[in-house]
């Protein structure tokens, strides 16, 4: 089975909230996230929503609600939460700008999601397309074969906006590795949203006027 379905997100830590009572992940795989985030939040309530009934055994062992299914089909099952997670997840959806204003509908007042897309202007991307016009799909990774929506820097917080969220924290992942470092070292961070090959936002609900101020992305360890 997908390395997808055993991964254990950590490098959102710092995007978490100091509390969280009732946590919902969609997109939730076996639950291994959230298993590792009762560490966090030991007294808290978990739920993940998850398409794949391969793995249904094994979520319901790792929280403490399981759901199997498509998300819309999910939604009046659901309750309120103070935390919800979406990782990669919205990429992989026809309607990813509905489906999230749905989700944050979800949101108990001052409550927060924490989103992740993949970011296409990534230089293993952009590099075969400027000298030598290929695009291939894959099995995995940011040209996921599975993957309907594309996302660069702009269109990830558009996204989140258009949900009538703002984005107050993000992290930038897949620059932890020596190459890329160097690269981003060497170009003074110029590089830095081409090394990038996801971007993980934490959103917070808005119910006035959205007014986006430029994002500080940290980096993901």
């Amino acid at each position: 089975m997908s390395c997808y379905f055993h991964h254990e997100r950590h490098e959102i830590r710092p995007l978490l909230p100091k509390s969280a009572r009732n946590i919902l992940e969609i997109g939730a795989a076996s639950g291994q996230t959230l298993r590792w985030i009762r560490t966090i939040y030991p007294h808290a309530v978990t739920t993940g929503v998850e398409i794949n009934g391969a793995v249904a055994a094994e979520l319901s062992r790792n929280v403490d609600v399981a759901i199997i299914g498509d998300i819309d089909e999910c939604l009046p099952r659901l309750k309120k939460y103070d935390l919800i997670l979406m990782l990669d997840i919205l990429e992989h959806l026809i309607d990813s700008s509905s489906v999230l204003q749905k989700v944050r509908g979800l949101l108990e007042p001052g409550g927060r999601v924490v989103v992740s897309v993949p970011n296409v202007a990534h230089l293993s991307v952009t590099i075969p397309l400027l000298f030598r016009r290929q695009f291939d799909y894959q099995d995995a990774g940011i040209l996921d074969r599975t993957h309907l929506r594309f996302f660069v820097e702009d269109t990830a917080i558009g996204l989140m906006n258009a949900a009538r969220l703002n984005v107050s924290k993000g992290l930038i992942s897949g620059m932890q590795g020596y190459k890329a470092k160097t690269l981003n070292g060497l170009s003074l961070g110029l590089l830095r949203h081409h090394l990038a090959k996801q971007y993980i936002m934490l959103g917070e609900p808005v119910e006035g006027e959205i007014r986006q101020p430029p994002v500080k992305w940290m980096i993901a360890k």
